[in-house]
């Protein structure tokens, strides 16, 4: 199967990556590697997975080098696997990554993370989540994508104090604007 997996960089994302591309499947990861959290250990999962930039490219810390924008890289240990350094809100950047892949199945979870930082920076949370699914679901919709995985949070629960989280529980009154945007994805 062909897959293109987003948030490849995050911690489930790496390891969906690596589950996939060891099954055999043909997987294109995809991330921005933006600076939320630490680019050290973002790069140091996409090197786990083969996935440097060549030489001659920028440093762009003590122990990897900056995997250039909008290029694909190849894998130097998975021969089924490439990545593609992007934002979800490019869309010209994601057209292009379905047109030349061409996938089957989408796991998307990629998002900018974290209920604070949603206070502080309210339109980066409307353009990656909310913006940027959009134009996942549209590239999924032109490219006859039949099987889209979607990962969320359970701040949609705000303060629903029943554990564990049940799925069926309402999730109306989301109380940070990142969990808001979760949910309009959910929804």
């Amino acid at each position: 199967m062909r897959v293109l997996v987003t948030g490849t960089a995050g911690f489930i994302g790496y390891h969906t990556t690596r589950a996939l591309a060891e099954r055999g499947d043909e997987v294109m990861g995809l991330d921005s590697i933006n600076d939320y959290y630490d680019v050290s250990l973002k790069y140091a999962r996409l090197a786990e997975l083969g996935l440097q930039a060549g030489s001659g490219q920028k440093a762009a810390g003590p122990k990897h080098q900056e995997i250039p924008y909008g290029r694909t890289i190849q894998s130097s240990r998975y021969p089924n696997l490439r990545f593609l350094r992007a934002e979800l809100e490019d869309r010209p950047a994601l057209d292009r990554a379905f047109a030349d892949f061409c996938p089957e199945a989408v796991c998307n979870l990629a998002a900018q993370a974290g209920v604070r930082y949603s206070l502080e920076e309210p339109m980066q949370y409307v353009h990656s989540n909310v913006e940027g699914f959009l134009n996942i679901l549209e590239c999924c919709r032109h490219g006859g994508v039949k099987n889209l995985s979607y990962a969320s949070t359970s701040s949609v629960y705000g303060l629903n104090t029943a554990q564990p989280f049940d799925p069926s529980a309402g999730a109306d009154h989301p109380v940070s604007l990142y969990a808001a945007t979760k949910r309009a994805n959910e929804l």
